[in-house]
């Protein structure tokens, strides 16, 4: 059964297409989605408060992280859980990887954070600290504090693995089409507002001093640590009631779900393509090449410069319940941001200014705002006298506002006009255009630009020691890829609009372009 959107009326169909009778299946999957985007939040802004103040190369760590320790992890996770599907249904394969998740979580707030003292490998390593460079600092503080590295690890892999994975494989199993073009524009506000939810939840629950009244903790930010950990546990105690309320309440009426239409095909029967043939189809290909140009320029660009402002930001807010506090601040402004473009920017922006123009909104914005983060950050010794006079605050302070302004802008652009832009590229595509190619990007290109920020970031380390040494080398590479990622998203909008304004029917033209690079590409 599918409804339309002719069916609301004008204002309706914009805010709530929705049926009265679909709030039994929309609200337990919106909720559901909340919660674990909740959970992101929390974790996204606890693992870098954690990391970068306990680290001796503060965010000099990261890169190291996300190379040697995330990407392994995150493709540990991904083997165990395919070896999963193989073996269970799909309900209980998200029981088994979220009471993983969750348990890690307990196991580090109430055994591994209030031993570390004994547990960290201090002494045993400081041989290997005086031998090495000390731009490879960052990689002994990985190896030193294994526990909070494997937290970094795990809460990062959360949004890939529960997010992205579970919930998302789930929903576009059991979501019709003509639901799913309603009820997924209200998941992302669910999802907007829960990062907004999580900030402020976060800062409330955020101890200053060791409070006497809190039967836990052997510190301040220790009792800070239990009480998010804490809300993260019921908040994925939430989902996964919810979860199984949706298979017995949901899943058994014939009006959301009917197995006879649904792809039930086993994890192990699909297709899959190796890395070194998504890397070869994306070569072939100038239309998805131009589209992993983008995704590979965004994710290399925002990692570059996020990792130099949080190296910033612990010198301005070395305690971590001071930077934990920020971050959440900045969570709630991403919110906001995202949710306010998501609902008067993107699908104004596309429909009366085109794609092209829209597409372009993310990189101008991070150009701009990067003028100004690394100008400051370049010249702040020169600066003192000057910010002091006309803002009454340190050139320190001023480095900061502009990484956190540029985090709130991109990152809020991401989740609103990006996303909406990369996705649509796809749409004028044939049938195996489409399903190859957006396999090979999201399975390559964005790994690829994950990874790539943090090898540029190793590289530099070790020949310029530290991030603030290194910034402006790291500036250059990141216009250079800025004004690539324009330049690639100007041509993708030229073959865009010619495969949407032409005579001939859309999957026609996008399957002569498609034979037609793959012709050239061979030759």
């Amino acid at each position: 059964m599918s409804h339309s959107t002719e069916e609301f009326s004008k204002l309706r169909s914009y805010i709530w297409p929705v049926h009265t009778y679909e709030l039994k299946k929309l609200v337990p999957m919106l909720l559901i989605f909340f919660f674990i985007s909740f959970n992101y939040n929390v974790l996204r802004t606890m693992k870098d408060s954690m990391i970068v103040t306990v680290a001796e190369s503060g965010a000099g760590v990261i890169p190291f992280l996300k190379v040697w320790a995330m990407f392994p992890i995150a493709v540990a996770l991904t083997a165990i859980f395919t070896h999963l599907s193989n073996r269970f249904d799909r309900e209980r394969v998200f029981y088994l990887m979220m009471g993983g998740f969750l348990s890690f979580f307990a196991l580090f707030a109430f055994v591994l954070y209030p031993h570390k003292e004994s547990i960290l490998l201090d002494d045993s390593l400081s041989w290997l600290s005086d031998s090495l460079p000390t731009g490879l600092i960052g990689l002994v503080d990985m190896i030193r504090l294994w526990p909070f590295t494997l937290f970094y690890a795990m809460a990062e892999s959360w949004g890939a693995i529960v997010l992205f994975v579970l919930f998302w494989g789930f929903a576009n199993q059991i979501t019709r089409l003509g639901e799913a073009k309603r009820f997924y524009a209200l998941f992302g506000i669910g999802a907007n507002l829960a990062g907004i939810m999580a900030g402020k939840l976060s800062i409330s629950l955020s101890q200053t001093s060791l409070n006497p009244n809190l039967p836990f903790g052997v510190d301040a930010w220790h009792q800070t640590l239990v009480l998010l950990i804490s809300m993260i546990l019921l908040s994925g105690c939430a989902t996964i009631i919810l979860f199984r309320w949706v298979h017995t309440n949901v899943l058994t009426d014939p009006r959301f779900y009917d197995p006879a239409t649904m792809d039930q095909t086993p994890v192990k029967d699909r297709q899959r393509m190796s890395l070194r043939d998504s890397i070869l189809y994306l070569m072939k290909n100038k239309y998805l090449l131009n589209i992993a140009v983008i995704v590979i320029s965004y994710n290399v660009v925002i990692n570059l410069v996020e990792v130099v402002w949080k190296d910033q930001l612990k010198q301005l807010y070395p305690d971590p319940i001071d930077y934990n506090i920020y971050m959440n601040k900045i969570t709630i402004a991403i919110g906001i941001a995202s949710t306010f473009s998501a609902l008067f920017i993107s699908g104004n922006a596309i429909r009366r200014c085109g794609w092209t123009f829209t597409a372009l909104i993310t990189p101008m914005i991070l150009l701009t705002t990067s003028v100004g983060f690394f100008a400051f950050l370049l010249f702040k010794d020169s600066l003192n006298s000057v910010s002091g006079f006309f803002w009454g605050t340190s050139p320190l302070a001023i480095v900061v506002f502009f990484g956190g302004l540029q985090n709130t802008l991109c990152r809020g652009a991401k989740y609103s006009v990006f996303d909406a832009t990369k996705e649509l590229a796809f749409v004028p595509l044939s049938t195996d255009l489409k399903s190859q190619g957006k396999a090979a990007i999201d399975g390559v290109a964005s790994r690829l630009g994950k990874c790539g920020g943090s090898v540029i970031h190793q590289g530099l380390l070790v020949f310029c020691s530290t991030l603030t040494v290194s910034a402006p080398y790291v500036a250059v590479v990141l216009f250079v890829l800025v004004f690539m990622w324009i330049g690639a998203t100007k041509s993708l909008g030229a073959q865009f609009s010619a495969l949407t304004s032409g005579p001939q029917p859309l999957s026609q033209a996008s399957k002569k372009i498609g034979e037609a690079d793959l012709a050239t590409a061979a030759n």
